[in-house]
Order: structure tokens, then C-alpha cells, then sequence
């Protein structure tokens, strides 16, 4: 079975972002970008699978800049057997980023496509979900957990009244929560090893995708800083603040 994880360069969660002064969305020059988190943690997953012998071939895909082809190289030195980059300068919304991912899909014929369930630098949330329906695939979002056997997938997912377990049949997608596992550490033979892998560079044109921006963002600004609490000598000035001040009662 084939697995294709996509994976997103985002800015280092480490990093605290700054608004750009025209307010038309995050600097990132001279910013440490990195893989995202949720998607480092979809590959090391797919490394796993390969390892129980589940997998035979897993194929790390980004869609973006040219520079993205370091965070290809990172998967690939996770163990990735190859990447693939859709090159573009166009900014990407997960709509586009989902039918290019669709056309892959098409083209590489995977088992399973497994994805972080989110980025951290628009928390959108959308791609995977887009894909599965764009590519008519079952789906499982947030898995904890997740067991192939006998052509179908049980997933353990996290939900808001706890945990949910479902089986799905491939080829599906499915996205990563947490605590599904902890990636490896990256050693330097790894590194220079990834530096002599496959990787294959696409435009979106070549895939009859059209990349154009759907949405407008109007304005980027930092949320307000929080104000300093108070205490109250006792309850009953605590419910009078809250019915009158902040009227939540």
C-alpha cells in the first residue's frame, strides 16, 4: 500500500509572529519556518505503518514556494521514500490546496492519505475534510489511534465527549490529532540521505488545477491585550460585577 502525506512550511511555532504595519497579514521575512507540527506527526505515522509492513511506499507531497522543498526534505529524512512539490507563487486557501492534493491523489492512486487535521498558522481545519469529499474518500478527522488491517482503517478519534472509534474502508484520508504519536528525532545521517531522494516538481497548471484566491483577507490585526483582573471581598459583590458590569448573568 501507498501513503501520501501531504505537509505544509509554516512558521516555527516557536516563533512569535508579528502583524506586517499595512495590516495585510503576518511577516515572515527572516522568520524560521518549519514543518507543521499536526503534519510532522502524519508522517511519523506512515513511518510506522511502513515499519509494521503495512506500507510499502510513503510519498511526502507540499504545495507552495519553492522553498518548501526543505520541509519536503525533512520528511524525507523521517523516511519518506520521495516528495513531490506543486510549485506555486499563488497564496494558497485549503480549497486549492485540496483539489491539487485531489489530483494527485488521482495520479498516484494511494491506500491512504493522512494529514495533519490542521495547520497552526491559519488553524483552518478544512484540507483534509475538502479532499475526502472533492475525492469522494471515506474520512476519519483527529485520530489518536489508527490500525490497518484487512483493507479498512480503524481510527480512534477524539471528540468533545471523549473518544470515538470507527472503521473506515480503503483507501480513505485521515487526520492527525496530538497524541496519536511522537515524532522521531531527525538524525544528520537521515538529513544527507534525503538529500539524494526523488523529488518531482509540478505545476498547477500541469494538474488542470486552478490555484486562484476564493477569499479576501481584509485586515490581520494582534488580538487586544488582556486587562488586569480584580479581586472582590466577597460573593455577593462577585455576582453584582458579573450581572452589571459584565452582564454574563
Amino acid at each position: 500500500m501507498k501513503i501520501l502525506v501531504p505537509v505544509k512550511r509554516v512558521v516555527d511555532y516557536n516563533v512569535k509572529v508579528r502583524v506586517k504595519s499595512d495590516h495585510s497579514g503576518v511577516d515572515i521575512a527572516n522568520v524560521k519556518m518549519s514543518m507543521n507540527p499536526f503534519d510532522e506527526i502524519a508522517v511519523e505515522e506512515a513511518m510506522r505503518l511502513k515499519e509494521k509492513g503495512v506500507a510499502t511506499e510513503v510519498v511526502a507531497v507540499s504545495c507552495g514556494v519553492q522553498a518548501c522543498q526543505e520541509t519536503l526534505r525533512t520528511a524525507m529524512a523521517i523516511g519518506a521514500d520521495r516528495a513531490i512539490l506543486v510549485q506555486t507563487d499563488v497564496e494558497l486557501q485549503p480549497l486549492a490546496v485540496a483539489k491539487l492534493l485531489k489530483a494527485l491523489v488521482d495520479k498516484e492512486q494511494p491506500g491512504l492519505v493522512i494529514l495533519g487535521k490542521q495547520a497552526i498558522d491559519d488553524d483552518a481545519n478544512q484540507t483534509g475534510q475538502m479532499l475526502a469529499a472533492l475525492a469522494d474518500l471515506p474520512q476519519a478527522t483527529f485520530a489518536s489511534k489508527v490500525e490497518i488491517a484487512d483493507g479498512r482503517a480503524k481510527v480512534t478519534r477524539e471528540v468533545d465527549g471523549g473518544l470515538e472509534t470507527i472503521s473506515i474502508t480503503l483507501p480513505a484520508v485521515v487526520t492527525t490529532d496530538l497524541r496519536l504519536n511522537e515524532p522521531r528525532y531527525v538524525t544528520l545521517p537521515n538529513i544527507m540521505k534525503a538529500k539524494k531522494k526523488q523529488l518531482d516538481v509540478l505545476d498547477p497548471a500541469a494538474l488542470g488545477v486552478d490555484v486562484a484566491p476564493r477569499l479576501k483577507t481584509l485586515k490581520v490585526s494582534e488580538p487586544p491585550g488582556r486587562k488586569a483582573g480584580i479581586k472582590v471581598p466577597d460573593v455577593a459583590t462577585l455576582v453584582a460585577k458579573l450581572k452589571n458590569e459584565a452582564k454574563v448573568i
